[in-house]
């Protein structure tokens, strides 16, 4: 998440550099109650994203929603990917961004709210992105739920309990945790038993 590719991706989009954006996004990502939605995350879904972006259909829109994809967060919120998606929204149009990609960056946010509410290939591939922490590991994976557990510190453990049992065992509901072949293949047996291992240990 550093400034060399963040200029990289606004001249590929035709923008302004727009370090004032930047710098304001990485400190969003360095605020103080985020444990595992940090500047860390944003790098890892990156690196990610540049072994497969040759299939994505709009590679530059993609990436900028990865950047914003996470930039309000606050635990208890219900709004944080609509909050995100507004500021990729007002970001764009204010620098005269056409509405139709305004309206897929936007898309592609929402889209990570992991509510099955997806309709294009880019949105399939941002979402199996932000979830390929599920496949990665044992050791990263339980990490990453400590983490999580960090962020949600103020909310009483029977209640936490409860209610990410009720979340990871949705993602174990589905056909596929994965909405791609590709990570399919590389991430979802080892995402299954990860989830089934945290279950168990709630």
């Amino acid at each position: 998440m550093n400034q060399t590719r963040w200029q990289t991706l606004m001249s590929a989009l035709g923008l302004p550099l727009s370090e004032e954006c930047y710098h304001a996004l990485h400190a969003a990502y360095l605020e103080k109650h985020r444990f595992y939605h940090t500047v860390d995350h944003i790098d890892a879904m990156l690196t990610h994203f540049d072994g497969v972006k040759e299939i994505a259909e709009k590679p530059e829109e993609l990436e900028l929603a990865i950047w914003f994809h996470d930039a309000v967060y606050k635990p208890l919120s219900k709004t944080n990917e609509l909050d995100s998606a507004n500021w990729a929204q007002t970001f764009l149009a204010a620098h005269s961004y056409g509405k139709a990609g305004i309206e897929r960056v936007h898309n592609l946010i929402m889209a990570t709210l992991h509510n099955g509410n997806i309709e294009t290939p880019d949105e399939q591939l941002i979402v199996d992105i932000d979830l390929a922490i599920l496949g990665a590991p044992p050791e990263v994976h339980d990490q990453f739920e400590r983490n999580v557990r960090k962020e949600y510190r103020l909310v009483p453990g029977f209640i936490y309990r409860k209610k990410r049992k009720e979340l990871l065992r949705s993602f174990l509901s589905r056909g596929s945790i994965y909405n791609l072949e590709l990570f399919n293949e590389r991430y979802e047996d080892q995402a299954k038993q990860n989830l089934h291992r945290a279950i168990s240990t709630l």
